[in-house]
C-alpha cells in the first residue's frame, strides 16, 4: 500500500511540475531575452545571456517614458481599487442586513452582472462615454469602478454574513453611528476577502489593455501598457526590435508580477475562507 501511495504521490508532483514549468516558461523566455542583443536573441532565444546588459532595460524605459507612464498607472489603478472596495463594502454590508425582497433581488442583479460579457457592451458604453465627455482618466476610473462592482459585491456578501449580528448591536447601544458601525467595528472584520478584493482589482487594472486604449487612446495621460503600445520605436518597417521590446514588457510586467509574489498568501486565504463563508 506504501509503494502505491507513493507511486501516486510521485506521479502528482510530476504532473504538478511540468504545470508550473509550463505556466514560468513565458516569465523566463522574456526575462532573459530583456538583457540580450538582437542578434543574440535571435540566434539563441532559449539560453541565458552572455553577459547581462542593463543598458537595454534603461534604453526601453526611456521610450516608454516610464516614470510618467507607470504614475499614471499607479494613479488609476490606487483610486479605482479604492472605489471599489468602498462602494461594494458598503452595499455589500446594506444587503446583508436588510432582509427585504429588494435586496435579495439586488443581489441576483449584481451576480447575473458578472456574466454579461464586456463585449457585448464596449461599443455604447464608448458611445456614452463619449457624448458625457468623460473619454479620459477620470473616465476611465468609473468604468473600472463600475465593471470591478459587480464580482466584488459578491465577494463580500459572503463574508459580512458571517459577521454577527450582536456585535453591531452592541457598538449601537454603546452611541456608534452607522459611519463608526461600518468602518471601525465591521469593516475591520473583513481583512481577509479585503486583501483579495484589492490585489485581484489591482493586478486586473494594471494589466488591463482594451479599456485604456477605449477611452484614453494616444492622449498625454497614459498607462504603461498604452505607452507600449503607441511607443514607435518598438516597431520597425524592416523588422521588430526586440532589444526594445522585451526589456520594455518586463518593465511593465515587473511590479505587479512582485506585488503576486509577496501577496499570494492573502489572495488563496481569502478566497478559500469566502468559499466557506459563502
Amino acid at each position: 500500500m506504501n509503494g502505491k501511495k507513493n507511486a501516486v504521490k510521485f506521479g502528482l508532483y510530476a504532473v504538478l511540475t511540468l504545470i508550473a514549468v509550463y505556466t514560468l516558461f513565458p516569465i523566463y523566455f522574456l526575462f532573459v531575452n530583456s538583457f540580450k542583443s538582437q542578434k543574440e536573441i535571435v540566434a539563441a532565444p532559449m539560453s541565458l545571456p552572455a553577459a547581462w546588459n542593463f543598458d537595454y532595460l534603461k534604453n526601453a524605459a526611456a521610450q516608454i517614458h516610464l516614470l510618467e507612464s507607470a504614475a499614471n498607472t499607479i494613479f488609476i489603478t490606487v483610486v479605482a481599487v479604492t472605489l471599489i472596495v468602498l462602494v461594494a463594502s458598503v452595499t455589500a454590508w446594506m444587503m446583508v442586513r436588510s432582509k427585504s425582497k429588494a435586496s435579495n433581488v439586488l443581489f441576483l442583479v449584481f451576480t447575473a452582472a458578472m456574466l454579461i460579457p464586456f463585449q457585448s457592451v464596449m461599443y455604447p458604453l464608448v458611445s456614452l462615454m463619449e457624448r458625457l465627455g468623460l473619454k479620459n482618466t477620470f473616465g476611465l476610473i468609473l468604468m473600472y469602478g463600475g465593471f470591478g462592482l459587480s464580482m466584488t459585491v459578491f465577494m463580500y456578501h459572503g463574508f459580512f454574513k458571517s459577521v454577527p449580528l450582536s456585535l453591531e448591536e452592541a457598538a449601537v447601544i454603546d452611541g456608534a453611528n452607522i459611519f463608526q458601525l461600518f468602518f471601525h467595528i465591521v469593516f475591520p472584520l473583513v481583512k481577509p476577502i479585503t486583501a483579495t478584493v484589492i490585489i485581484t482589482n489591482a493586478m486586473w487594472i494594471w494589466n488591463d489593455y482594451l479599456l485604456p486604449f477605449l477611452i484614453i487612446g494616444n492622449n498625454k495621460s497614459k498607462t504603461l501598457t498604452l505607452s507600449l503600445y503607441y511607443a514607435k520605436s518598438l516597431s520597425g518597417q524592416y523588422g521588430n526590435p526586440w532589444e526594445l521590446i522585451f526589456p520594455a514588457v518586463l518593465i511593465c510586467v515587473i511590479p505587479i508580477l512582485v506585488i503576486f509574489i509577496f501577496l499570494q498568501k492573502n489572495i488563496i486565504e481569502g478566497i478559500a475562507a469566502g468559499a466557506v463563508k459563502g
